[in-house]
């Protein structure tokens, strides 16, 4: 039965599409540029017996669409003249018909009973098919049209059909067809069981090909090097390559001599088994019979060879391919790049490349991949990112695989703002980030310390629809719980079992370690038991968590019986499991058991490390065995243990701790020799022993003068002073201050607060002739505008830029933030203008400047300002900065109302 009333998607949306209009349009049908356009077309054919070469009709084609095409073959009187024209409009190259024009075509000729032309154009339909969608639809609009018996498929259009079917993969769809054939009394030829074999070959279903194969002599046909190749593909194709190879034997004894592509599909399938020796007797065995191993032949087992670290030999079967006068294609490029990358031979990996390009070949998205990947796993991020800009000035299309390499590596180079450039460039242009873009820029900023940045990338991932993975939310938990925000991490973990996704040895390990760390052990003991109630055996790891947790607690017992149950699991105590018995009993003044278990430790062939003896040290110093723990450092120096700034510092401390300074800044000395940088906790020490020494100086004086002295009055000039001390101590011990003591000394100053002292010793350090680092700089700004210095701030902000320093985008928020609490609005502003001048990523200018600081401070009338600042400037953010920022707005302003609310209440409550 005919059914003229199927309609393609394409004229469903046409049809949309004129809809639209025709509602705003104050014209008539009869009067549209639409309608005049297709009766110009009718009248030519109706008016000139030679219209395929009358100019008005050749000037008025190129606006020609198919939607008129299909109105001209429908209205037009003569179906011959229709169809002339039909086959004139496909050959213009600047048209090409749609499934619309086909239908029309085919229902007026079937309507007409013209079915030797209607067959040509079915098949042309069928092989115009752009799309699984596409085919799916065609094939029930022609069922539809042949179901009267009138016009039946012909043998072309079922194998066309079939065909077509098979190359995008509707194996059930081509299976239909393939029944109906058998049923419609049209004799299939062996292009259609061969057609059928390899469809369902391809698929790896032998068993239902087998069916097919059998159906070929049931109709007096033999089976060729196409049929019996497919079914050697089939059993490949399910790693069933005794079968494959029982093929090829059955094969050759029928007298069909196999081909290349058949020695190519089982060279293929044994490299894919890591069968590679075997492989290349194949290959040897093909060329002795005089077949000729085609490019994909020779690439597969190139590639193979790369894959498994014999570049050489692969390098040899390039050169015996070109002997054979078969040229590499870029695959086989690739898998030699890549390969040659792989095993080191980084420049002649680049030079095989410069060869690809002089021999005319166009690297693929595949080969920039190989190419970026293995320039990043070698540091070579600067070519990697010449080859990207590269790629996208000559239009080569990149995917996500790219574009995630190319992150990766600007945030090793520690180039945030461009990763975020290339990052917004996805979003806007494609490809779209997938699951490994999110996590690479949410593992990335949790390495920096930027949580909410990360939290931001998990929003943007899910408002996506890319759904996090488990990688995604194992490096949130860890990353919360190492920057102490538990209350988060544990969101995270509910989260993560809430959307179906189980918790791992790493999740749970990272959420147990997080609470031993914060001290709080009984909910570290009760995810240790939910561990294994869901069946997620603890590690070593695990174990040595709570160990730690509970030896640091001083429930050494139960650490114990820990390590009892660990052992009881098959799970052997390493040497962190020892350390962390160890270091509990020396923080909790059981050195003596501490000593018993390291020399247990030793007997067990476990060596102690660093961490191992430098809790030892750390125990005897806090009993003050200064001189039994400086052995302990000779007998590390001896086993060639290098002791860490923590060893020396607990060392010095202990030598502080019972006044013998002058060994203190001995073992610093000895300290900074071994190329050990002390930290701002060592000179700390050293301070706190110099104070002490001030004041026992200061009690002598006045027990012999019965005078009132002190080291100073001024607390911060006596600071300054025992600084200035430490600074001429250190270089009487041969430890001459350099930059990097500054550095240190200024750093932590600044931590304290202490804006004032580190200003000085800033001072110091220029009259001394050295010059001040970024970083020393940057510290000191940050404490400046904590303490609202807001004067001396802006003076190291514009020594910066005299310097030609570009400050952190963390710089400006901090100096902003500081200028808006001082009411200095106004230079607030000249200062945000500044730095929309040094084209930072929008986004995290609105995230760091605007959200993270001016609204985390209250400041939203000042950050709406300047949001529109940056809107007039053009400056584009994405949807998720506009989102994100609305719903902080709405959250400060809740606050600020809740706020005002309870003081209206608090003044109504009192009495009057």
């Amino acid at each position: 039965m005919l059914k003229p009333f199927i309609k393609s998607p394409s004229f469903l949306k046409n049809h949309l599409h004129l809809l639209f209009f025709s509602s705003k349009s104050n014209y008539s049908a009869s009067e549209s540029p639409f309608s005049s356009l297709i009766s110009k077309v009718i009248d030519v054919l109706s008016g000139d017996p030679h219209w395929p070469r009358n100019p008005e009709l050749n000037r008025v084609a190129p606006a020609l669409r198919p939607h008129h095409v299909s109105n001209i073959i429908n209205t037009h009187k003569n179906t011959d003249t229709a169809l002339r024209f039909f086959y004139w409009i496909s050959r213009r190259h600047f048209y090409k018909h749609d499934m619309d024009c086909f239908m029309s075509m085919l229902n007026r000729l079937v309507r007409d009973g013209i079915f030797a032309p209607a067959d040509h154009v079915r098949i042309l339909m069928i092989k115009s098919c752009r799309n699984e969608e596409e085919l799916k639809w065609v094939t029930e609009y022609l069922n539809g049209i042949t179901a009267n018996g009138v016009f039946g498929f012909t043998l072309y259009s079922f194998n066309t059909l079939l065909l077509q079917l098979g190359k995008f993969d509707l194996v059930t769809l081509a299976h239909n067809v393939y029944t109906q054939l058998l049923s419609s009394g049209v004799k299939p030829s062996l292009l259609t069981f061969n057609t059928m074999i390899n469809i369902f070959c391809k698929k790896g279903k032998v068993q239902e090909a087998m069916l097919v194969f059998s159906k070929i002599f049931q109709f007096d046909l033999c089976p060729d090097v196409f049929t019996y190749t497919s079914l050697i593909l089939g059993h490949c194709r399910n790693r069933n390559l005794d079968k494959a190879f029982e093929v090829f034997d059955r094969m050759v004894k029928d007298g069909c001599d196999p081909n290349s592509v058949t020695y190519s599909t089982l060279i293929n399938a044994l490299c894919s088994e890591g069968r590679i020796d075997e492989a290349m007797d194949m290959l040897e065995e093909m060329t002795e019979k005089g077949i000729e191993p085609t490019v994909y032949t020779y690439t597969v087992p190139i590639r193979s060879l790369c894959d498994v670290g014999r570049v050489d030999e692969a390098i040899s079967l390039l050169r015996s391919m070109r002997e054979r006068g078969c040229s590499p294609n870029v695959q086989t490029y690739t898998a030699l790049i890549s390969g040659l990358f792989q095993g080191g031979k980084m420049e002649v990996a680049i030079g095989l490349y410069h060869r690809m390009l002089k021999e005319g070949l166009v690297p693929n998205t595949v080969t920039y991949n190989a190419l970026i990947n293995e320039l990043c796993a070698e540091g070579r991020f600067g070519i990697a990112l010449k080859i990207f800009y590269w790629m996208e000035g000559r239009g080569t299309l990149a995917n996500a695989q790219t574009y995630n390499q190319i992150i990766k590596g600007l945030f090793t180079m520690d180039d945030i703002d461009k990763a975020m450039i290339v990052f917004n460039k996805m979003l806007k242009d494609g490809p779209s980030p997938n699951v490994v873009t999110y996590n690479t820029l949410i593992v990335e900023n949790l390495k920096r310390g930027y949580r909410n940045n990360a939290m931001r990338f998990l929003d943007m991932m899910k408002e996506s629809g890319c759904e996090p993975d488990e990688r995604t939310y194992c490096e949130l938990i860890s990353g919360f719980c190492k920057g102490g925000k538990l209350d988060s991490a544990t969101t995270f973990f509910c989260e993560m079992v809430q959307r179906g996704i189980s918790p791992n040895q790493w999740t749970y390990t990272a959420m147990i370690d997080g609470y031993c760390k914060e001290g709080k052990m009984d909910v570290a003991l009760s995810l240790f038991d939910r561990m294994e109630e869901d069946g997620c055996s603890p590690s070593i790891e695990t174990y040595n968590a709570v160990i730690s947790g509970l030896s640091k607690d001083n429930r050494y017992v139960e650490a114990e019986k820990f390590c009892a149950k660990m052992t009881q699991q098959g799970l052997q105590p390493n040497t962190i499991t020892y350390t962390s018995l160890i270091d509990g009993l020396c923080r909790n003044g059981g050195t003596d058991l501490a000593f018993k278990i390291f020399h247990e430790m030793e007997k067990n062939n476990c060596l102690p490390n660093v961490h191992t003896y430098t809790s030892l040290i750390y125990g005897l110093c806090q009993e003050g065995k200064v001189d039994s723990a400086e052995r302990l450092l000779q007998e590390m120096e001896i086993k060639r243990l290098v002791p860490d700034e923590v060893t020396f510092t607990s060392l010095i401390d202990g030598f502080v701790l019972l006044g013998r300074l002058d060994h203190a800044f001995v073992l610093l000395r000895r300290m900074v020799d071994m190329g050990c940088k002390p930290n701002y906790r060592t000179y700390n020490v050293l301070l706190k022993g110099l104070h002490k020494e001030c004041q026992l100086l200061t009690e002598r004086v006045m027990a012999q003068n019965e005078t009132l002295y002190g080291c100073s009055s001024d607390e911060k000039v006596s600071t300054f002073e025992l600084i200035g001390n430490l600074l001429l101590r250190l270089s009487e011990n041969g430890c001459e201050p350099t930059i990097e003591v500054y550095n240190t000394l200024v750093s932590g100053l600044c931590r304290e607060g202490k804006s004032y002292e580190a200003s000085q010793l800033v001072e110091d350090m220029k009259e001394k002739g050295l010059s001040p680092s970024m970083d020393i700089l940057c510290s000191l700004l940050v404490a400046q505008c904590k303490n609202l210095e807001v004067d001396s701030a802006l003076g190291i902000f514009n020594l910066l830029a005299v310097k030609g320093i570009k400050p952190y985008l963390s710089i400006y928020k901090v100096l902003i933030c500081a200028l808006c609490r001082s009411s200095r609005v106004e230079e607030a502003q000249s200062l945000f203008h500044s730095l929309l001048e040094e084209k930072w990523n929008s986004d995290l200018i609105v995230w760091t400047v605007l959200i993270d600081g001016l609204l985390h401070e209250g400041q939203s009338d000042v950050c709406m300002k300047f949001l529109h600042l940056m809107e007039s400037r053009n400056c584009a953010l994405s949807l998720y900065t506009y989102l994100s920022l609305a719903r902080e707005l709405s959250k400060v302003r809740k606050s600020s109302e809740t706020n005002k609310i309870s003081k209206e209440n608090r003044q109504l409550s009192v009495p009057s």
